[in-house]
């Protein structure tokens, strides 16, 4: 599914003006630029949202679900690795959003896309493993030490460190 801009834009119904109603929102949306640090979800996968809007009286609070599959390469072998992220939201909506703590609420509809970029972004992860005991790449040949040993010797000392170890302590 395509994105679009008015693919999270939920007009706002007579029911959600009064404090008390709520509306749920279920939908699988492709959004793209959803790349972190070291991951990225495919603009091609969508994101599943699930979702429930309810009128409090400060505004409106969204909260649910949001999941998608993330895409990177393995911090350690390079090799391509993937996974699923599921995330919950519990967030304000108000006409006057406090930045950095809230969401805009306009007169007659809600943009949750925002909130949903916000969400997943901060859920990607940082340094991703293709497994936890990943033995990674020699750093003089290169080979994947996952899949074959090498004969490089690593017991020759970074020279950098060679002032370090003349001192006595």
């Amino acid at each position: 599914m395509p994105s679009t801009p008015t693919t999270l834009r939920i007009p706002l119904a007579a029911a959600l003006r009064h404090p008390g109603n709520a509306r749920p929102v279920t939908t699988a949306v492709a959004l793209a630029g959803l790349t972190g640090v070291a991951a990225e979800i495919d603009p091609a996968t969508p994101v599943d949202v699930d979702l429930v809007l309810e009128r409090v009286p400060e505004g409106i609070v969204v909260r649910g679900t949001l999941s998608g599959t993330w895409t990177s390469a393995c911090s350690r072998c390079l090799e391509p690795v993937s996974g699923l992220i599921a995330v919950h939201v519990d967030e304000l909506f108000e006409t006057v959003p406090l930045e950095g703590e809230t969401y805009l609420l306009e007169e007659d509809v809600i943009d949750l896309e925002p909130m949903v970029r916000d969400a997943l972004l901060l859920e990607l992860p940082l340094a991703p493993l293709c497994r936890p005991d990943c033995a990674g790449l020699c750093p003089t040949c290169g080979t994947n030490h996952n899949v074959a040993p090498c004969d490089c010797a690593t017991d020759e000392p970074d020279p950098r460190w060679a002032a370090l170890r003349s001192l006595e302590i």
